[in-house]
Parts: C-alpha cells; sequence; structure tokens
C-alpha cells in the first residue's frame, strides 16, 4: 500500500535547490549512532507512558525491538516498536539499485537482519511489530521541521520485501567505526522502503 503524499516533482533530486552532497562518509560511529537512537527511544517511552493507556519499557532483550508496549490494566504485551534514526540519504540509489524504482528523497533503509528476525518474531509471538524510522537532515522532505517521523507495522514491509526480493537490498563496505572492541557491529546490508510505503505520525 502507498499512502500518497509525496510528490516527485517536489522532491526531485536533480532541481533541488539544496542537494545533498552524495559523498560516503565511509566513517560510520556505530555507538554515536546507538546513543542517539537510545535517546529518542527514550523519549517514544516518556510519551507513551505520560499520554496513553499503556505502559512502555525498553524492551529486556536484544532478541526484541527497541520498546515493549504493554496493557496499563492486563499487564499483557500489547505490541512492540523499533526506532530506526536516519541521518544519511542513500544519494546513489538509482546509481547502484536501478531496479528498485527509488529515488534518494524517499529512500529509507533497515538492516536487513533485523527485518528478517521481526518477521518471524511476529509470526511465532503473533503480536504487532511496528518500525518507526525517525527522520533528520533531509530538507527535501524536512521543510521547516527539525526532524520528522514514518512508521509501518511489519506485515506491511513483509508484503513489500516479498514482492521486491533483492532489488532493494545492498551491502556496503566496511568503513572506520563499524568494529567496537575487536567486534563488528556496525549495519553493512540493509533493505530498503520508500516513504511513499510508510505513514506518517506527527511525533513527540
Amino acid at each position: 500500500m502507498k499512502y500518497e503524499w509525496i510528490s516527485e516533482n517536489c522532491f526531485n533530486c536533480a532541481t533541488c535547490p539544496t542537494p545533498c552532497d552524495g559523498v560516503s562518509k565511509e566513517v560510520y560511529l556505530f555507538a554515536n549512532d546507538s546513543a542517539f537512537s537510545e535517546h529518542f527511544e527514550n523519549e517514544l517511552i516518556t510519551y507513551i507512558n505520560s499520554n496513553h493507556d499503556y505502559k512502555a519499557r525498553k524492551s529486556p532483550s536484544h532478541e526484541f525491538p527497541d520498546v515493549e508496549v504493554s496493557d496499563k490494566l492486563s499487564g499483557e504485551i500489547s505490541f512492540y516498536i523499533e526506532v530506526k534514526v536516519q541521518r544519511r540519504t542513500f544519494m546513489s540509489v538509482e546509481k547502484i539499485l536501478p531496479q528498485s524504482g527509488l529515488i534518494p528523497s524517499e529512500t529509507i533503509a533497515l538492516n536487513l537482519s533485523d527485518l528478517l528476525r521481526y518477521f518471524k518474531l511476529a509470526e511465532k509471538n503473533k503480536l504487532k511489530t511496528y518500525v518507526l524510522w525517525v527522520l533528520l537532515n533531509r530538507p527535501c522532505i524536512l521543510g521547516e521541521a527539525d526532524k520528522r517521523f514514518f512508521y509501518s507495522d511489519t506485515e506491511n514491509l513483509q508484503k513489500i520485501y516479498e514482492n521486491e526480493k533483492d532489488k532493494r537490498r545492498f551491502r556496503r563496505k566496511s568503513g572506520e567505526g563499524d568494529v567496537v572492541d575487536g567486534e563488528h557491529k556496525g549495519v553493512v546490508v540493509n533493505y530498503h522502503f520508500s516513504l511513499n510505503e510508510l505513514k506518517e505520525w506527527k511525533g513527540f
């Protein structure tokens, strides 16, 4: 399903007055990115706990998505939310993945291994899992805002994955910052989606 709020004419990189530089940073600060994502996880948890009939907490196991949300009255787990912060634009998507049909302004990414794990968890636990992308540093989409939020449940993402197969899969080279204490923690294999395939959330 597509949510037609994006106009390709508005967000055509070829006519953008403030284009992204399209240069790979080649430095991927895993610890920095992780801490940045955790900041938004904590904001989301606080928001849910103060405004809804649900209780949220950091998931007790890395096996599960970032945030566990339970019914306040029954205490039963209602659903999970994975939080992904996107600070870099995949400017070469049309060149590297021409078969994807994606353009840079609309493209967002998710670790492929996480995506497949969420599919299995949803099937096993019969619980909804949502992926929430926090979009930053993309003027064509943000406008005057400093951030915007987009989400989808894994059921929708799985349909897209099964339809597109490997057309949206990309492995990048390892770079500085991927290895932490001798362990490779940086994400190198991503799967890509379009913002047109997600819903927007007003956020906190």
